[in-house]
């Protein structure tokens, strides 16, 4: 068995960080509250804190929150606590969005035509 604090575990992909959330939760037998409900519920607290951070920065000092260690390791926390709730809510619903929504994205928005190469997107 590998270890999970390990540096191969800890860079692994979305799957292994699943799986590694799902063991996680599933030791501390906290597997009925991780309902789609409580668990979208947690992701909008998260993202919410996340946000909290930026709430009253102008854009220069939003574009330089990583400068500071305290807030960068804020910053960090949050993301963190975003991504594991989004990871979990995903498992719980047996979905895998990620790839099916860069295609339909690709679809609508095709590559910019070379001659229009200084049109802003979307346009």
């Amino acid at each position: 068995m590998t270890d999970p604090h390990d540096d191969a575990s800890r860079s692994a992909g979305l799957p292994a960080l699943q799986r590694r959330l799902a063991d996680f939760a599933a030791a501390r037998n906290w597997q009925p509250y991780h309902t789609p409900k409580n668990l979208v519920a947690a992701l909008g607290v998260e993202a919410a804190e996340l946000q909290e951070i930026f709430q009253w920065l102008t854009p220069e000092e939003s574009a330089r929150v990583m400068d500071d260690p305290d807030s960068a390791h804020r910053v960090t926390d949050e993301v963190a606590d975003v991504l594991a709730y989004l990871l979990q809510f995903c498992e719980v619903l047996g979905v895998d969005p990620l790839a099916e929504k860069i295609d339909r994205n690709e679809h609508r928005f095709p590559l910019p035509d070379p001659e229009r190469s200084g049109a802003p997107p979307h346009a």
